[in-house]
């Protein structure tokens, strides 16, 4: 049995309350970075320790099934494996599917992972022909917000018109039509979804008196994570789980942190909770153990520079780091070809690139970054969605794209806006919210890139466009944990990052276009900080001041408001003599200076002549190949090209004239710098140094 005093004075004065506050409800408002799980599972453990909670009488409850074996792990370390750490919809599952026979007397209907089947079919007759995949993503997410918020078919096109819910192409009469016929569809089946998960176990908890108790004498002790994320549907499990005894009960949340309201979610669970329990005790966790001062600091006026927020004011126990970087770009290619530079330098320096992010609003913002890294040799993968090549709507474009190209007579650019058009594409974006806008966003996208290539190539074809595409899509990802990560703010709630670009921090992005009313804007307010409070030591923030060159200026957001310093375009705000040293590099042979990307690598112009032995640069390239596929990744993360090529050019005598190389850093020297070395030592004696 773990110690109990042990087990209080691993514990800052704040988590320690947490710990040992038994008797009344507890009420935990927990900063980003503030040790939340650490005080909630040494408060488990502790209560087991001292013997005030019988291990299996506990139940702690979150919303990730990745937070829930964190939970799991961690009481396991701290000698209590018999804790139940479940998600709402594992544990109430787990209940309906024990007591349903007996009280319904039949199994539980299956629970069906086949949703958008069954849309689909739903909408189709209803709408008289077949829905896009965007609309039906749409239509899914309304049905699932529509059940987490206990609003019934009937009721739900007037209430979704009063908080302005919109579907593209379908009206909220629709939307609710057609979720009345899905419920049919499912019940012909004999299925239930997801969402029915929690629905049928409320309904069987509060017809059935006998199940009801039952529960309650098992579970004694309530702990949930994340209670800011807490649904009407959810809160009413949680009630009946409790009853009217309301046994030891521990919340745990952060108003700052809400950013799923428009799927269900309330934070007045959590901010009004001591209204609702005038005996609770209300605790504060504000000491931020994993952010240095400088991006505390940034949070903090974030979060605040609207107004008084809910949430707490955090306080930095990191120490002190860089300032934060604030760059304003001419467009979003330039302000991906900056971060890729950024994120190169901070590998160099010893980062590794598992440790580093590239965040943004939307997944429509991924290819820029996507190609930029690509350029750049620095490996990466996406997190939580579909590579930008692997979505259906940019697969379907570019398998039409290939269709034209017999009848490429008016140039590439022409040829996709054309065949987008016929996809969906327009020149301004939708109305509406969620997958529609997004499956725009995609498309756009896909034009932008169109458009980038050929400002770069002007006399290309379109069948030059698709090899490129093609290339592009064959390099999308590196090995999860191998490379840098890209994700949506709303996918990197939860985790940390040495470092952190949080790009694309304009109107209009952030906060979203869609967002109107001030509801919504708070919301991408906190959206905002949850991306700051990611970063322990380095943080980026970007913008672009146009649209790769058009759509008309744009502002910086205003969460940035008396925050930014008043910088030009593509200059990076006040930071070390080193990033301001890497900030405008010159070509070795004509002087002058250069741009991102392989340029940066070669140390030259593309244009500048070079001399460098072929026989080297075939066995170098040779070397690759092999260690690449030792290693099973793509050739670009042992060295790109253009590393290649500068080793062969400059021929580096010793590990200090290796590092001075961009895109070769110490973990690369130590891991590939002999093999590098033995190659140009092998080649000294036939081709002289260049």
């Amino acid at each position: 049995m773990p110690d109990s005093d042990a087990l209080l004075a691993a514990l800052d004065p704040e988590q320690r309350e947490v710990a040992s506050t038994f008797g009344v409800p507890v009420c935990v408002i927990a900063g980003a970075g503030t040790g939340k799980t650490r005080a909630i599972t040494h408060r488990i453990a502790y209560g087991c320790a001292t013997g005030a909670y019988d291990p299996a009488a506990v139940l702690a409850v979150t919303f990730t099934t990745r937070a829930a074996g964190e939970l799991r792990g961690r009481l396991r370390g701290l000698g209590f494996p018999r804790v139940q750490a479940r998600t709402f919809h594992s544990a109430a599952l787990r209940q309906a599917q024990y007591f349903w026979p007996t009280a319904m007397g039949h199994e539980l209907p299956r629970v069906s992972d086949a949703r958008a089947a069954m849309m689909a079919e739903a909408a189709g007759r209803l709408l008289g022909h077949r829905a896009e995949p965007g609309t039906l993503r749409d239509l899914l997410t309304e049905v699932s917000w529509a059940k987490v918020s206990n609003v019934p078919p009937a009721d739900y096109a007037e209430l979704a018109s009063g908080q302005g819910r919109e579907v593209a192409a379908v009206d909220p009469a629709g939307v609710a039509r057609i979720y009345a016929r899905y419920e049919k569809v499912k019940a012909d089946r004999g299925v239930i979804d997801f969402d029915d998960v929690l629905l049928c176990t409320v309904a069987l908890l509060s017809d059935h008196d006998d199940v009801r108790a039952q529960v309650r004498r098992t579970y004694r002790h309530v702990v949930v994570d994340e209670y800011q994320d807490v649904s009407p549907l959810q809160q009413s499990l949680l009630e009946l789980w409790l009853g009217e005894q309301r046994p030891d009960l521990c919340v745990v949340g952060d108003p700052a942190q809400t950013i799923h309201s428009f799927a269900g979610a309330r934070a007045s669970y959590l901010t009004g909770f001591a209204r609702r329990h005038p005996d609770a005790a209300v605790i504060r966790l504000v000491r931020d153990y994993r952010s240095t001062q400088q991006v505390v600091d940034v949070a903090n006026r974030v979060l605040h520079s609207r107004g008084r927020a809910e949430g707490v004011r955090l306080v930095a126990q990191g120490g002190s780091g860089p300032q934060p970087r604030y760059t304003q770009c001419a467009t979003e290619a330039d302000e991906a070809a900056h971060v890729a530079t950024w994120l190169s330098g901070l590998i160099t320096d010893g980062v590794p690139p598992g440790e580093l992010a590239v965040l943004y609003r939307i997944h429509a913002q991924s290819p820029a970054y996507e190609a930029a890294l690509s350029s750049a040799g620095v490996p990466f993968t996406l997190r939580s969605a579909e590579g930008f090549f692997a979505r259906p709507e940019v697969r379907n474009a570019v398998i039409a794209l290939r269709g034209q190209q017999q009848a490429d007579t008016g140039g590439p650019l022409e040829a996709v806006r054309g065949v987008l058009a016929g996809q969906g594409w327009t020149t301004e974006p939708p109305t509406g919210q969620g997958q529609a806008r997004e499956r725009w966003e995609s498309l756009a996208a896909l034009v932008a890139l169109a458009e980038q290539f050929v400002a770069d190539r002007p006399h290309a074809s379109l069948a030059d466009l698709l090899t490129e595409l093609d290339e592009r899509a064959r390099v999308e990802h590196a090995p999860a944990g191998a490379g840098v990560t890209l994700s949506t703010l709303h996918a990197a709630k939860g985790l940390e990052w040495e470092g952190v670009a949080l790009v694309g921090a304009q109107e209009g992005t952030l906060p979203f276009s869609l967002a109107q009313s001030p509801e919504q804007v708070a919301e991408e307010q906190r959206l905002f900080y949850v991306g700051i409070t990611r970063a322990k030591r380095h943080l980026s923030i970007s913008w672009a001041s146009s649209r790769n060159g058009g759509g008309g200026r744009r502002k910086p957001s205003r969460f940035l408001d008396g925050i930014r310093p008043d910088i030009g375009a593509s200059q990076p705000a006040r930071g070390s003599r080193k990033s301001r040293a890497r900030a405008k590099p010159n070509c070795r042979v004509c002087g002058g200076a250069l741009q991102p990307g392989a340029e940066l690598k070669l140390g030259r112009h593309l244009d500048c002549p070079s001399s460098y032995d072929e026989r080297t640069w075939e066995l170098l390239r040779e070397w690759r190949r092999q260690e690449a596929a030792a290693a099973n990744l793509p050739a670009f993360c042992v060295f790109t090209d253009a590393t290649l090529m500068a080793i062969a050019e400059r021929r580096p005598a010793d590990t200090g004239q290796l590092l001075g190389i961009a895109g070769v850093g110490r973990s690369k020297v130590d891991k590939y710098g002999d093999a590098v070395f033995a190659i140009l030592g092998e080649e000294s004696s036939v081709a002289p140094p260049g």
